[in-house]
């Protein structure tokens, strides 16, 4: 089954709304800040958008650098620091692509210098930070979105539309997974043969972390480290959890309970490499999230959306809608009767027209959507910029991307603390405890 007109139109609207020029003749000013591996594939999706263009950027490896400015034409300016790229008037937006630990920090100083952000997730480091974003973005007048560009695909669209048409009747499990069973799928990434202290500014990269020696494994694969990151739950479930918000209506979960270990990637780190949570939402659901990287079955991601009247199995490619084929048996109870109790159920007229009546009836076939769309990235930055001429926020703002990584922070916080860790609504943060 190929895309509804309405979302193919809704993907191309975004993309198209970036094409048109702020003021006459003219494109909105985008630096990057980060350069790392994640930075050059948002950078390729900006390309996509003629709205747009990359005219700075910024990284502690100046390797990183080297390639974004031929990534770019040759044409875009190398800023020695963040602080230099906000004092640039005639940078309309940035890209916060750094590690986690630096986006609170970058964020509040971007929109108090009157720029536009887009920040790859999580939003924070930790949950309290996201209302201090979300206040600063509201005090400021400025866009802040988030980076989960699922939420952007004709995928996740339709199967929004599917939930709210009642398709799978009412949804009270959800089951997510993402799992990975290589090196590299663990964050061990290869590094560059050039790096040393004279090509990594390790300054640079620790900012507010805590001051440690000079560390090519920590600089490279940050994700490693608590120091700089949630591990798993920052990652990957974040991105989870903005997709089940975004098609659930949901805000953020009233509980969690997780656990994790480290079983296997043991060197030189310290975050877990499997890790399983169980989240309550006051919406009337319940969740459970799981990775581990030690077995690749689910690669490709892995929704299973379960409601009375049927399931939805969503993944990167498309989804499929298999409705439920729902039959009353009770032989093995009614055997155990006496036999002329046994015959006058099956003549009552109740069970004819229900459980006989179903167990007939042929089962319904599953419907199919397969996503032609371009990689949702792209759409995505459709949206931000769109948000950037009309000055009204799309769906992944501040607000819901402090709320998808606030799931992260308290499966991070139950896990470690070996205990269940409540949502307080009334402070938006995490309940002390």
């Amino acid at each position: 089954m190929i895309p509804t007109r309405r979302s193919f139109l809704q993907t191309g609207a975004a993309i198209a709304a970036s094409a048109a020029p702020t003021a006459a003749n003219d494109r909105i000013q985008v630096a990057m800040i980060g350069c790392g591996a994640r930075a050059h594939e948002l950078m390729t999706a900006i390309g996509k958008h003629p709205g747009a263009e990359i005219v700075g950027v910024v990284d502690a490896y100046k390797g990183r650098v080297e390639r974004a400015v031929e990534r770019t034409g040759g044409q875009t300016k190398v800023f020695a620091n963040y602080h230099d790229v906000l004092a640039d008037k005639s940078i309309d937006a940035v890209v916060v692509a750094t590690p986690d630990h630096w986006h609170r920090q970058i964020i509040l100083d971007a929109v108090r210098a009157g720029k536009d952000v887009y920040s790859e997730k999580p939003l924070t480091y930790t949950a309290a930070q996201g209302r201090e974003i979300i206040e600063a973005a509201r005090s400021t007048g400025r866009m802040v979105q988030v980076g989960s560009q699922g939420v952007s695909s004709a995928t996740q669209r339709k199967a929004k539309e599917m939930i709210k048409a009642g398709k799978i009747g009412k949804v009270t499990l959800i089951r997510a997974a993402y799992n990975r069973n290589t090196a590299s799928g663990a964050w061990i990434y290869p590094i560059p043969p050039d790096a040393s202290p004279k090509t990594v500014n390790w300054d640079m990269f620790l900012g507010p972390a805590p001051k440690r020696a000079f560390s090519l494994e920590r600089f490279f694969r940050w994700r490693c480290f608590e120091d700089y990151s949630g591990g798993i739950a920052t990652d990957l479930f974040v991105h989870l959890a903005t997709t089940i918000h975004f098609l659930m209506d949901a805000k953020v979960p009233s509980s969690a309970m997780a656990m994790g270990q480290l079983y296997r990637w043991k060197e030189n780190r310290d975050v877990p490499d499997t890790i399983n949570g169980v989240l309550e939402y006051p919406e009337g659901f319940a969740v459970n999230l799981s990775s581990t990287f030690n077995n690749q079955l689910t690669a490709d991601g892995s929704f299973q959306i379960l409601g009375t009247e049927g399931s939805l199995r969503i993944g990167f490619g498309g989804l499929t809608l298999v409705p439920e084929h729902v039959t009353e048996d009770n032989r093995w109870i009614v055997e155990s009767w006496p036999k002329a109790l046994e015959e006058a159920y099956y003549k009552d007229p109740k069970v004819q027209q229900t459980e006989i009546a179903a167990a007939k009836r042929p089962r319904p076939k599953p419907e199919e959507f397969r996503d032609t769309g371009p990689e949702a990235t792209v759409p995505h930055f459709g949206y931000f910029f769109e948000s950037i001429k009309t000055r009204k926020p799309y769906y992944e703002d501040a607000a819901v991307g402090h709320h998808a990584a606030a799931v992260a922070h308290m499966v991070n916080k139950s896990a470690k603390e070996k205990r269940a860790v409540e949502w307080d609504f009334a402070k938006d943060d995490i309940k002390k405890g």
